[in-house]
């Protein structure tokens, strides 16, 4: 036996204990799958389904590795591989040269000066949202951060009103999402079920032409316009990228791009909003001390850019928010050669998995890592902590293109609510994890409104 597969046939893992046992095992629980391998098998652990080897490494120092020291050596994962149905060659999917030129096309809509001026938008609409909202009211906290969030990424990215369209567009983008379990099954099993004539195929495809039609909108009436806004769908539309051929992109890529960040855009920031009020609403102690800062920074003011230097305590609530519950929960990379890791050696053709909720619920680095404590995030207490025992936004060449504009709209819309409003969870409302893409609340999150005096 060649010494490449004694060693991975070495890695510690599950055995199989009935045909199966392992798809259906990952696919109904996954955190709870995840975090028993890291558990009970270390920082490698090794598992199959069907002809597919995954490897899960739970080591930051690992972490770094794939995403940023070797990160040439990995593409995206299965699923995000198998994603080109929906979001063809976007950012999120591409690989090598043309993910490094769309990256570079689509840069400028993120620089730093760039972001502070979305700053004013993402507070007039979060101040818009919470003045139709009244006492005593009951909400589905996740609904609502979903239609703030996406009217917030269409007037910044693509200066377009799509607050009337945001029902259409979540009924979509969770039935796209739904895919993503099957997305994540190995190559048979998914070929398999794309030869049947599933409901859940037609549901898929329907689903798509809905966001298609929405985007192509976008771009034909900014076409006959003629106009350049300065926002990202112009930039695109006019962008040359003279650093590689000097093209510009084809209606099909600027199609994927928008999709991509149309989409990513909304749905990591609004969960990250939903898990916080839920937090808060439990933790009365932080969430004294949160409207304590924000009443202090902001007296009578809304938020604002300038503020968010001075609002330390709410970014430490969500950081820890995003700790226990981090939006992007899972990371997957695709091994194009043999890899060495831990005296291990990962096969080319395998999946490295990188979990976010795996490594952030480490005790080694988080003690209690299920208490919802915003004190870990103290510079102090960062200081002491492998960079990569966080990682929400990735890392490396990879790393999320839009994560300060994700932080700048979470700080200056928690302040901005905070200000006005105490949201309340609804007694025995059931309240679960359902990790699809993003990890979002199952049951949604109704909360009653109890305005601030």
């Amino acid at each position: 036996m060649s010494s490449t597969v004694f060693k991975a046939a070495r890695a510690p893992g599950p055995k199989y204990l009935v045909p199966g046992h392992l798809v259906f095992a990952f696919r109904r629980r996954p955190l709870d799958f995840l975090s028993m391998l890291a558990r009970d098998y270390g920082p490698v652990a090794r598992f199959k389904i069907g002809p597919q080897r995954y490897f899960l490494l739970s080591d930051p120092e690992d972490v770094r590795d794939v995403l940023v020291t070797h990160h040439d050596n990995f593409f995206k994962g299965l699923a995000l591989q198998r994603a080109k149905r929906l979001l063809g060659e976007g950012l999120l999917t591409s690989e090598g040269a043309l993910h490094r030129r769309q990256r570079r096309l689509a840069q400028p809509a993120f620089h730093k000066q760039r972001i502070a001026a979305y700053g004013s938008i993402m507070v007039d609409y979060g101040a818009r949202f919470s003045a139709r909202w009244r006492h005593g009211e009951t909400l589905d906290m996740a609904h609502e951060m979903m239609r703030l969030t996406l009217a917030i990424i269409g007037k910044t990215m693509f200066d377009a009103d799509v607050e009337a369209a945001a029902d259409e567009v979540g009924a979509a983008l969770t039935t796209t999402m739904k895919l993503f379990r099957t997305l994540m099954l190995p190559l048979p099993f998914l070929e398999l079920i794309e030869r049947l004539p599933l409901p859940s195929a037609r549901r898929f495809q329907r689903a798509k032409d809905q966001l298609d039609a929405i985007i192509y909108r976008m771009i034909d009436a900014r076409r006959q316009s003629g106009t350049d806004r300065g926002d990202l769908l112009s930039m695109l539309l006019l962008a040359q990228d003279i650093e590689g051929d000097g093209g510009r992109m084809s209606d099909t890529q600027l199609r994927d791009e928008l999709l991509t960040i149309f989409l990513a855009g909304h749905e990591t920031t609004a969960n990250a909003l939903t898990w916080t009020w839920y937090l808060l609403s439990q933790h009365p102690e932080a969430e004294k001390r949160l409207h304590a800062e924000i009443d202090e920074v902001l007296a009578d003011d809304l938020p604002a850019v300038e503020h968010v230097a001075q609002l330390r305590y709410t970014g430490m609530v969500l950081a820890e928010a995003m700790r226990l519950y981090p939006p992007a929960w899972i990371l997957g990379r695709f091994v194009l050669n043999d890899y060495e890791v831990k005296g291990y050696t990962i096969p080319k053709g395998s999946v490295i998995l990188l979990s976010q909720y795996v490594i952030h619920h480490d005790a080694r680095f988080f003690p209690e890592p299920f208490r919802f404590d915003p004190e870990r995030w103290t510079p102090e207490a960062r200081a002491q902590r492998p960079q990569f025992s966080y990682f929400p936004f990735g890392g490396g060449p990879r790393r999320c293109i839009g994560e300060s504009f994700a932080w700048l709209e979470g700080l200056l819309l928690l302040a901005c609510i905070a200000r006005s409003w105490r949201p309340r969870l609804v007694p025995g409302h059931p309240v679960a994890l359902q990790p699809i893409v993003t990890l979002r609340p199952k049951y949604g999150m109704l909360m009653t409104l109890e305005r601030r005096k």
